[in-house]
């Protein structure tokens, strides 16, 4: 029989590790699916609206989906254990989510000088203006979510 935490085919992991990793897989997957989930939110409700600003509402369109599908893909490089716990990982990382964030919140500040045009345009029925407001609180929880990622990094 193999000793306790190893497989028979080879692989040696203690069993204290072999938690660690799917804790820390557990965690960093939640974590990823906030932000990916309040900034597919902002999307879904940007796109729900007239666009009446497509300049500034088209930032925060591309900015979300792009945000969102680039994510997604780290995630899964993670998951399928692309990192190899290199230190260049959490270097990428950092620098993503930092950067994120910096477009975040641009996107954010167009969102709400949008929700502020929309509320006193007559041209469109007022849950235009309310879902206008839901993207614009998404849009900065979404930019909170990034920072605290970016930073986050560097106490693991």
């Amino acid at each position: 029989p193999a000793p306790h935490g190893a497989r028979a085919g080879g692989c040696q992991l203690p069993q204290g590790r072999r938690r660690d990793f799917s804790h820390r897989l557990l965690t960093e997957g939640a974590f990823a699916c906030s932000w990916q989930l309040c900034g597919t939110w902002v999307w879904i409700l940007v796109a729900a609206t007239s666009v009446s600003l497509p300049l500034q509402q088209g930032w925060v369109m591309y900015v979300s989906i792009t945000s969102c599908l680039i994510s997604l893909l780290l995630l899964l490089s993670y998951i399928f254990g692309f990192h190899r716990n290199s230190n260049n990982w959490k270097v990428l990382d950092s620098l993503y989510h930092g950067a994120t964030a910096i477009l975040y919140m641009s996107a954010a500040v167009l969102q709400a000088n949008a929700t502020i045009a929309s509320e006193f345009d007559n041209k469109f029925p007022l849950y235009y203006y309310q879902l206008n407001c839901a993207a614009s609180f998404f849009a900065f929880i979404t930019t909170f979510l990034y920072i605290l990622h970016a930073f986050s990094i560097y106490y693991q």
